[in-house]
């Protein structure tokens, strides 16, 4: 924490109680949280393989900010891998599920993974995505780290999950409804988080860190947040699930 911080705490504490009592609210998207889908054009090829998807984490995965789960990151993500001629190649269908909660931590993310039935089959694609309420919560690096070693362990032993996927953190000093100078504080504590998740990802086979550059979308930045100021809009939603796409990509 650096000097100005420390002279800034008061102004901190103040705007975030202010945030909390004027903050909107908005609901999770609505619509199915599981299911199965057949990849374009699998009636017509000799395969018959699966890719199991899950997705877990907090509400930006459960897709507040946006009406509907098909236009959330989870279904938008689907259709991108429905449509997908490396997946076609390999696969005949796609079985998903969604299990994300607004408000969630890591190790909120954590304990659910513990709670969840295995799978009946081992996991392909797990995607992560913690670390905002993290940073708001002001969770230790330290902890941090540890909480997110522990979903990688978890994730592999009890869901043998292939690949392990962790979006970055959001751009938080952006974000509408932070007053500054709360959004330069919020966005530096969360860019800290950010680089030892990458760390962390780092030291892992099948682990990966997905960097989601929004200033390479065809929007402008200011573009990308919900009504609420706080999470992604559809847009955003739509170009997030795209990147994460490119990545499945890769690691099939």
């Amino acid at each position: 924490m650096q000097l100005k911080d420390l002279l800034f705490i008061p102004l901190y504490i103040h705007q975030g109680k202010q945030m909390k009592r004027t903050a909107m609210r908005l609901p999770e998207a609505t619509g199915e949280r599981h299911g199965s889908v057949m990849l374009n054009g699998a009636a017509t090829k000799a395969i018959d393989r699966t890719l199991n998807l899950m997705i877990v984490g907090d509400s930006a995965a459960a897709g507040v900010g946006t009406d509907t789960q098909e236009q959330a990151l989870g279904g938008q993500l689907v259709a991108n891998l429905q449509a997908s001629a490396v997946l076609q190649a390999q696969f005949s269908q796609i079985d998903w599920a969604l299990h994300a909660t607004s408000g969630h931590t890591s190790f909120d993310s954590l304990r659910r993974l513990y709670l969840l039935k295995p799978p009946a089959t081992p996991v392909d694609i797990m995607i992560v995505n913690v670390g905002v309420n993290d940073t708001t919560k002001g969770v230790s690096p330290k902890r941090w780290r540890m909480q997110i070693e522990e979903i990688i362990a978890v994730a592999k032993r009890k869901f043998g999950a292939k690949h392990i996927i962790f979006p970055c953190l959001p751009p938080m000093a952006q974000m509408p409804a932070l007053p500054k100078p709360l959004n330069g504080f919020m966005g530096a504590k969360a860019a800290g988080l950010d680089k030892s998740l990458q760390r962390v990802c780092e030291q892992y086979d099948e682990v990966t860190y997905a960097p989601i550059d929004f200033t390479q979308a065809d929007f402008d930045a200011k573009e990308m947040f919900a009504s609420d100021g706080l999470h992604p809009n559809t847009k955003a939603y739509a170009y997030w699930a795209t990147e994460l796409a490119a990545q499945i990509e890769k690691l099939i």
